[in-house]
């Protein structure tokens, strides 16, 4: 064949293979048999062979890479994926109604209705029809690129089809990454032959696939997703979410068969309730339902809240119960040093998963419920996640039960344990305590905190096992070569690390004092504390009731921050984490002159501001610290009390709320101009 010819004979091949791919993974109606495909996949891999230059990265052949990355890249979705707020009654359907109803000033609203599937949710780019990344949720705003997993995925299209020529340009369809109960039954009657942990949940495993950063590992788990709604697009046709869903199939992708548009509440909750005694008939796990607001112009007008948008709700379906007998009570130490008793279980399945220890949450609730060593007792999952115990069955009892009670010691350490005055929870102040310090340390290195890219869990873990490090003060003193030896940590990534723990030095004081993992302390109470105090050695020297006199700063905080820098542990660690540089003083740049006065009677002083779409000077994050360090408060949703918006690329519903509000709306270079 001719160089042309061979080129027509491969766009023909990945054609027809796409169009079974559909087949079969989505519309589960094959139209050929394994031996034809398999037949089909080898021609276009032979060809491809003896025609590299033609190979693309849309093609059939290249879902599985076989290569092995060093690590995910961080990557921001152009609209953000917020969380869902919860209902669990049909009542608590009604009120979300009612609200509906109330802010946009109508009766007549139409709901699509949807299963709420129980995995890992992930969004899709396209552009100009191809698929060309894809990213996990992360923290809604950023999320790890998995486009090398995801491709393993038969079901996810590489290109979609569109004979209307109605698809966007670009779009981000979003979706639910899941494993099938079938092949979660097989992976874990492998792990169990080879010796492994088994996974909890087929969520879990889903979750942990996507993880791999082998995609040919990826690929044997055999993945699949559901597609349920769009994020970000460039002039969109569809109006409804029942008419992008209708786009998003027509497509190719993958939308679940069981998504209905309900004219009234009354028909969305006997919908909730039919699939509530459905949800076993599937080969996927579903955890409840989503409602949302059909209407996309409604949505617009609904808006969100920092969390969660106002046009959609999950109504999770109760919590199975099951009784089991309660061998023991153990006590673990959680980040802040809280202990925490926990209920040791005659292994019981509830929920898809077999659970073996429940939490009792604390002593006093031990205490009320008159939980005992012994007893039967009845557990549930809340929220379909964490395993509690209910309560225990008294008129079951044998009188050989046995009542607990607390120690007076931290279990993993050995200093005692404090009760402080208002508080139900024993803790342990032992910043060093080993139970702690897996968990210090992650939250140290989180993005909110000192955000040192590539410090994830399993290094963490590896460097606390290994005793490199004995508290988070031990970071600064990591080496190159002391990484390079850890487990998938090439030297690269080890390079890539250390610098990551050079560049969090210069950080700005708010960020070390969240980092700090001082409790009842957030990152709002970091920002105001170092504005207040202008450096860690005054604020370390603060007394409880200078503390407690800062707007918005309660006697129970401060008195936490009292305690926290009165012991001797931590002041140890504090004084490593000086010799090292790292920065405690306050100001973005870590200037001596921004001084707390400054920063309290700044030119933004009462002043809020919202920020939307994508900036080119800043990352969300950085414009809204600079806000707060000119006085200034930060909002993530537009309301009256709004008084500017910075107004970025690609804005959207909050433009339109801000212009219609009289908001005052600025572009990122006035808003630089400003800040000077």
């Amino acid at each position: 064949m001719s160089k042309n010819d061979i080129g027509k004979r491969i766009k023909k091949l990945r054609d027809m293979i796409e169009h079974h791919d559909h087949e079969y993974y989505t519309k589960n109606s094959p139209e050929i048999s394994d031996q034809e495909y398999d037949r089909l996949m080898k021609e276009l891999r032979d060809l491809e062979k003896a025609n590299p230059a033609l190979v693309t990265p849309d093609s059939p052949t290249q879902r599985v890479s076989g290569g092995i990355v060093e690590s995910f890249e961080t990557v921001e979705h152009k609209v953000p994926m917020l969380s869902m707020d919860n209902t669990y009654s049909a009542d608590e359907i009604r009120e979300f109604d009612k609200r509906v109803k109330k802010n946009l000033g109508t009766d007549s609203i139409e709901y699509t209705v949807e299963l709420k599937i129980d995995g890992v949710s992930i969004s899709l780019l396209y552009e100009k029809g191809r698929f060309v990344r894809g990213a996990t949720r992360g923290d809604g705003f950023k999320g790890d690129d998995v486009t090398i997993n995801l491709k393993t995925i038969k079901s996810l299209p590489l290109v979609i089809s569109d004979s209307s020529g109605a698809a966007p340009q670009v779009f981000e369809a979003r979706g639910e990454v899941y494993m099938p109960r079938e092949s979660f039954i097989e992976i874990n009657k492998q792990k169990t032959r080879s010796g492994e942990e088994a996974f909890a949940n087929p969520r879990n495993a889903a979750a942990g696939s996507l993880k791999l950063l082998d995609s040919s590992l990826v690929s044997k788990r055999r993945l699949n997703m559901w597609i349920y709604g769009v994020g970000y697009t460039e002039r969109a046709s569809f109006k409804t979410q029942y008419e992008a869903l209708d786009f998003l199939k027509h497509a190719g992708l993958r939308v679940n068969l069981y998504i209905k548009k309900c004219r009234s509440i009354e028909e969305v909750i006997k919908y909730c309730a039919e699939w509530e005694t459905k949800k076993t008939s599937l080969d996927y796990d579903i955890d409840g339902m989503v409602i949302k607001v059909d209407s996309f112009s409604y949505q617009r007008n609904l808006g969100q809240t920092s969390k969660s948008p106002r046009w959609m709700i999950a109504y999770k379906f109760p919590a199975e119960k099951k009784e089991t007998v309660l061998e023991d009570i153990i006590v673990q130490v959680g980040r802040t040093g809280t202990l925490t008793p926990v209920a040791v279980l005659k292994p019981v399945e509830l929920s898809g998963s077999t659970v073996s220890r429940a939490t009792l949450h604390n002593y006093d609730e031990i205490i009320r419920k008159d939980v005992r060593i012994g007893d039967r007792v009845i557990i549930e999952k809340a929220g379909e996640i964490i395993p509690q115990v209910v309560e225990a069955l008294k008129d079951k009892r044998t009188g050989r039960e046995k009542k607990f009670s607390m120690p007076k010691k931290c279990p993993a350490c050995g200093s005692g344990a404090e009760k402080l005055e208002g508080e139900v929870a024993l803790r342990c102040e032992n910043l060093k305590c080993p139970a702690q310090l897996k968990e210090r340390v992650k939250h140290f290195a989180s993005r909110e905190a000192m955000d040192i890219e590539g410090m994830g869990e399993a290094i963490v873990a590896q460097l606390v096992d290994k005793k490199m490090i004995e508290d988070y003060g031990d970071v600064y003193y990591l080496k190159r070569e002391d990484l390079a030896g850890l487990e998938r940590m090439a030297d690269k990534s080890a390079a890539n690390l250390i610098e990551a723990i050079r560049k969090s030095k210069a950080n700005s004081l708010n960020r070390l004092v969240f980092g700090l993992g001082i409790r009842h302390v957030g990152v709002r109470a970091a920002w105001i504390l170092s504005a207040r105090f202008g450096s860690l050695e005054r604020l370390a020297l603060a007394e409880a009731g200078e503390i407690e006199n800062i707007n918005e700063i309660g006697p129970v905080m401060a008195k936490s921050m009292f305690n926290f820098f009165r012991s001797k542990e931590n002041k140890k660690v504090i004084e490593k984490i000086k010799k090292a540089e790292v920065n405690t003083v306050s100001g973005l740049q870590a200037s001596a002159t921004m001084t707390a006065d400054r920063q309290g009677s700044g030119e933004f002083r009462g002043k809020t501001f919202v920020v939307t779409g994508s900036l080119e000077g800043f990352s969300r994050q950085e414009i809204e610290e600079l806000i707060r360090s000119h006085g200034g408060n930060a909002s993530s949703s537009v309301s009256r009390k709004t008084d500017f918006l910075v107004a970025g690329k690609d804005s959207g519903s909050k433009l339109d709320k801000a212009e219609k509000l009289g908001v005052k709306i600025m572009t990122e270079d006035e808003f630089k101009k400003m800040v000077k």
